[in-house]
């Protein structure tokens, strides 16, 4: 005898589960929580089996016995509809697995490895170069020749470094899919020698020292945020890395020692740094409190106090002094300090030492933190006298350029 409607919507559940049936093998199993479940038994290879049609009321009983039909066709036509049912559902899963998917995975698991700025400019590789063209893609189908379209973009750009990095960086995501069991093979070495060749320039920077006061002048009469133009005074005064700069919070400032000390996790080489600060860096800092001192960051963004300057942010500012990028750089800081102080006749190691420099030997190492710090201490007070020296040799103005009623 057949179900109807009235006798399917009136079951009520009992102490065990039991089942109403239907015919050609569909059944309603009534739990004892009162869940209904559809079922179709039927006998595939000489073995009986069960597929699931869906829960009551969401199936009714015209969809059941529809899909119950829909099974029986594909047994007539030797198909076993269970298996047919994991094939899809295996297939709808490997849909849903994207590059994109992985490639958050993949960050999230190397994230607590990376400093702070290296897991922001990371995100940003992501979000900006990787998942809008390959993010929504099945991994599995990702292909040479759609990672190769997306670096080539990149390349048009003319940001030759960068192409370059993404496609490490997605050789990278595609070895922990491997790793994870998501796919087979990494598609990315058979793009080697694919990216346009492109020979090695070092990080633009000024160093003739008839040219260090002209652009000191121009950081110090810059008209834009005062903020923006407090860190690029501070940049010359201490520098660090640009993500360096960007990531510094006042909890790491002691302004009493003149100390500035970076933890080990923001640090390129997973080691504190310590940068002493001069009396210029300290008159910066005066100025500077009371326009971010309520919050984390330095050098907050405009968007959001909570997170840090964009780094291209002192570059864009380089750009509006007339400074272009094949000129000067905020990394290129370092190579300008690098090179007059080595030209001064400073001790090479204290400048290596004050510039973070990975060191091969991890006794010479801890040696040099604390036996060069003195001597950094005079490093950079020297240096900053140096740089208001340069400044002011074309003429003479204030230490800092009064901007919103500072």
């Amino acid at each position: 005898m057949s179900l109807t409607d009235t006798a399917v919507r009136s079951a009520k559940p009992g102490p065990k589960p039991y089942r109403l049936y239907d015919e050609r093998g569909l059944y309603l199993e009534i739990a004892p929580s009162g869940g209904k479940w559809w079922r179709f038994k039927f006998r595939f290879a000489a073995k009986e089996k069960r597929l699931s049609l869906g829960v009551y009321p969401d199936v009714s009983l015209k969809d059941a016995r529809e899909r119950r039909e829909a099974a029986r066709k594909q047994l007539a036509q030797g198909i076993d509809p269970s298996a047919l049912r994991k094939e899809e559902q295996a297939k709808e899963a490997e849909d849903a697995l994207t590059f994109g998917v992985v490639a958050l995975e993949w960050y999230e698991k190397k994230r607590p490895g990376w400093t702070e700025s290296t897991a922001y400019n990371k995100m940003r590789q992501l979000e900006r170069e990787l998942l809008p063209p390959l993010g929504a893609l099945p991994i599995k189908q990702v292909a040479p020749r759609s990672i190769l379209n997306a670096v080539q973009k990149i390349e048009e750009r003319e940001c030759h470094e960068t192409a370059r990095r993404i496609l490490q960086c997605t050789g990278q995501i595609f070895r922990y899919a491997v790793a994870a069991g998501y796919v087979e093979i990494d598609p990315t070495p058979a793009l080697r020698g694919a990216l346009r060749a492109v020979t090695s320039k070092h990080r633009a920077s000024i160093t003739d020292p008839k040219a260090v006061g002209p652009l000191l002048r121009a950081l110090w009469g810059y008209e834009g945020s005062p903020v923006v133009a407090l860190a690029l005074q501070f940049a010359p005064l201490t520098f660090v890395r640009p993500g360096e700069l960007r990531h510094a919070e006042w909890s790491e400032f002691d302004e009493e020692a003149a100390d500035w000390r970076i933890p080990a996790a923001k640090m390129k080489m997973k080691a504190m740094h310590i940068v002493p600060l001069s009396r210029q860096a300290l008159a910066v800092l005066k100025v500077l409190r009371p326009l971010t001192g309520g919050g984390r960051y330095l050098f907050p963004s405009e968007r959001s106090a909570d997170r840090p300057m964009s780094e291209n942010t002192v570059n864009g500012a380089l750009r509006r002094l007339g400074y272009s990028k094949e000129e000067m750089t905020g990394h290129g800081f370092r190579s300008m300090a690098s090179t007059l102080l080595n030209e001064q006749g400073w001790n090479r190691d204290a400048i290596e030492r004050q510039l973070a420099h990975a060191e091969s030997n991890s006794v010479r190492d801890a040696y040099n933190r604390a036996d060069y710090l003195p001597e950094r201490r005079k490093m950079m007070q020297a240096w900053a006298d140096y740089l208001d020296a340069q400044r002011e040799g074309g003429m003479i103005v204030p230490l800092f350029k009064k901007v919103g009623g500072c």
